[in-house]
Parts: C-alpha cells; structure tokens; sequence
C-alpha cells in the first residue's frame, strides 16, 4: 500500500479525537509500549495491551513503514510488599532477584508466544539502563523540576505546573488536585502530597534499588508523570500520539487476587482456575479481544469465551474450505468491495470486529460456492484468499490451524459429522423423527448446519 495514500487515522488520547496518523519522520515509526513488570505470570492484562499493539505493530508494517516498537521489561522498580510478592519470593525461595525475574520473562514470552504476538524490535530491561536513568534525573534536577529529599529525588508537581500543563493527557483539574490533597504529614518526604518518586532510596533491608515514574494507572499517574518528566528534560514534548486500550474484568468485576478472579494466561490455557468450566486456546483468547474494539471494556465470562470458540471454529473452517473451492467460468457472486471495506475497519482507528464481520460476510460467499449454491472465478478465489491472508493472518495475528492441528487431522472430525448424518439418514427411513430430529438439533447447538436436499444432507459450519 502505498505511503502516500495512507487514510489510517488513530484516537489521541492526548487530543480525545481521531487524528490522520502523519509520523515524524517520513516512512518511520518508533513505537514506545508499557511492557510488563515481571515478578508473576502473565495475565489478561498483560494479553490485552500486547495483542493490541501487536496489531497496531502488523498494520503499520502492512502499509510500508518502517516500525522500530520498543517494549519495556521492568525487572526493577516496582518490588514493594503492598503491590507484589516479588520480593517475598525470592527471600523465601533463597534466590537472586533475577532469577525470579528471568524465570517469569521466560514464562512471558512463552505466553506472547502462544498469542501469536511478535516479539518487539528492542526490549530494554531497567536495569539495563540504570546509568541512563541517572544522567536522565540528574538534567531534571538541573532545571529545577525536582528535589532531594532524605536520599530520594521528587519531581516537583506544583512548580512544573506552573510553567507547563500537568494533566493535559488524562484530562485532570489539576489546580483542583493540587489544593485539595491530603496534608503531608512528619514522616513524608515529599514537600507536596501530589510530587512523585523519580528515585528512591533504598532501605538497607531491601534487595533490589528502585526507580519510579507513576503508578499502576498508565493513563494518570504513570503516563502523565512521564511527559512532565519529558519536558522537564527535554523542553517539550516528545510524543505525538498516546493511546490507550481500555480495562478488562470478569464476570463484570475487575481482576484482582483478593476477589478470586485473577486468571494467569496459563491457567486460561490449560482450564486450571476454579472460575474456567473449560480451558480455552490462545488463539480464541486473541481472537475474543480483537471481536472488542480496543477502547472498549471487555468482560471474560465462560459464555462469552465460548461464543468466541465457536466463531472462530466458523473462521477456520471457512477458511479451510476457502482452500478447496474449485473454480468455474462464470461467477455468481461478488467479491470486489469486501478488501475495501476491511482497509476502511482498519483505517478507521483499527476498528478489528468491523474487520472480523466483514470476513465472516466473506465466508458466507464462501460456503455458498463450496455447498454448490453459487460459483466462482480463479480470480474470486483467488481474492478472497488476499482477503484473509491479509487480514486474517497477517494482520489480526491469527494463525489458521484448527485447534492448532493441521487440515490431515480434522479428516477424522469430518468423519465423525458424516457418521451422525447417515444414522440420521437411516432414522428418517425408518420413520424414526425423534432419532433425527435430536441429532439434527444437537449438531445445531454445536454450530452445524444442516440442510436436507434432494441429494440427502448436507452440512456446514452456522
């Protein structure tokens, strides 16, 4: 696709509209992506973020740019008892720090994996950079943005707020923040309750040292603390688009350890969790966020996820029998516009369930011509296979094996289909319409079709 007729327009979170995406410079793009803080395994809120950029990653590849994505490793900062027990672990364990942190990297990738989601182009590990952070606040304090304080340094919230507008991301009243918090009591450090770490000191006790810049909510304070930094350093802004994807919960309650309902991505994996009747594929994991749009709250249910399961049951099959269409000279149907309409979803903030409903109206072209109620050039065919190619596998991420089995292997689940429907065919000989009403009405909960013609039945996926 060509640079000059890019239409990919994407919400700014800073601005709150959609904007044509223009990048700094011409044909590149740096990518910047909060990653995890491994001191557990990954979870849905870890699966979320990394499928969505994943796709944002994919497109913009898809259109010619060239894309350096960055996504950071914390592996030091955030070892505190009241937020993990990464520190706990590795006291009772008798390990390294890093041991615990190399042990739940390896498990995360291994769950990115799985997810079909591509490793970045840099993944820098904090304390990688601990040298850079340092000479990164020691410029800050030199324009007088931030404070020492016992040891530790604070950026100093209410003197940038007076020469630049701190809040301007997540849209905060600031002026409103900054007057009405909590008075700093003899034990604080800070010299307002609203400044935050930058860098803090160590107690002898504690095993790792410590740099911050914001809390858990990436939006505030996390990313509003980090352009404040930015422009403390820098003297502007550095970044022209931010976006965020929205929240996830489960049985319409956030995730969280002291309610019960936080799942690990392997737990979803392998049906582990008490909450889980049944385990679930990364790939339906991957594809029942990219049925959501990514500003959109998604809510993990067991109903929810099965519907995912049989749809994208639907999408494979269709997209298996899509391989074994045999041309004609003469076609019924019309394929021209269905590409068009998935660059439109895309361009259209990565709207990925428009993309989705547009291939399932595809696949209905599909199984029209594989059940011989329509036909199809080689120039239809071979369409429609661009179509999902490009937008199923290349884009979306997702990978096209059935339940990660090779199309040899659904021979037998083929059989199985076909034994039923000969049973069915003997039972309606006999009379018998109970027998054939029951397996005619059990294959449509399990989302076949089936449909009685002159020839005998026939069967697809609803």
């Amino acid at each position: 696709m060509n640079l000059i007729e890019n239409n990919f327009s994407i919400y700014n979170t800073l601005t709150r509209t959609k904007q044509l995406f223009k990048p700094l410079h011409e044909g590149k793009v740096g990518m910047y992506v909060c990653g995890p803080t491994v001191y557990g395994d990954g979870h849905l809120g870890h699966a979320r973020p990394a499928i969505t950029f994943d796709v944002l990653f994919r497109y913009l590849r898809h259109l010619g740019y060239k894309v350096r994505y960055v996504r950071n490793i914390t592996d030091v900062g955030h070892l505190e008892h009241d937020a993990d027990d990464g520190e706990e672990k590795a006291r009772l364990e008798q390990l390294e720090p890093m041991e615990v942190v190399q042990h739940y990297l390896t498990r995360y990738h291994k769950a990115m994996e799985a997810l079909n989601v591509l490793p970045p182009s840099i993944e820098p590990h904090a304390s990688g950079h601990i040298i850079e952070q340092i000479e990164y606040i020691k410029k800050i304090l030199e324009s007088g943005y931030a404070y020492i304080s016992d040891g530790s340094v604070y950026f100093d919230v209410p003197k940038f707020n007076r020469d630049h507008p701190y809040g301007k991301l997540s849209g905060r009243n600031v002026d409103e923040l900054l007057s009405n918090t909590r008075e700093l009591d003899g034990q604080d450090q800070k010299h307002h309750p609203a400044d935050f770490a930058l860098w803090k000191k160590a107690s002898p006790e504690h095993i790792m040292r410590d740099i911050h810049g914001g809390g858990m909510d990436l939006m505030f304070p996390h990313h509003e603390c980090e352009i404040a930094q930015s422009v403390a350093h820098n003297g502007h802004d550095t970044v022209r688009y931010w976006m965020h994807n929205n929240m996830i919960t489960i049985n319409g309650k956030k995730m969280g350890k002291s309610l019960g309902n936080f799942i690990t991505l392997d737990e979803f994996f392998n049906g582990t969790h008490p909450l889980l009747e049944q385990p679930y594929s990364p790939m339906t994991i991957r594809f029942f966020i990219l049925q959501a749009h990514y500003r959109g709250t998604v809510d993990f249910s067991n109903e929810a996820l099965k519907a995912s399961e049989k749809a994208l049951g639907r999408m494979l099959e269709g997209y298996r029998r899509l391989q074994e269409l045999t041309p004609s000279e003469s076609s019924t149907i019309d394929v021209s516009d269905i590409r068009r309409k998935c660059y439109e979803a895309m361009d259209d903030d990565m709207n990925t369930p428009m993309v989705i409903a547009n291939l399932f109206d595809a696949l209905r072209l599909v199984n029209q011509v594989k059940d011989g109620h329509a036909t199809a050039t080689q120039a239809d065919i071979d369409e429609l296979k661009t179509v999902f190619d490009t937008f199923l596998v290349d884009i979306l991420g997702v990978r096209t094996e059935m339940a990660g089995d090779s199309a040899e292997a659904l021979k037998p689940f083929e059989g199985a289909v076909e034994l039923l429907l000969d049973v069915r065919a003997k039972a309606k000989a006999s009379k018998d319409w109970a027998t054939s009403d029951l397996i005619r009405d059990r294959l449509a909960a399990l989302g076949f079709t089936v449909k009685d013609t002159k020839d005998g039945a026939e069967w697809s996926l609803s």
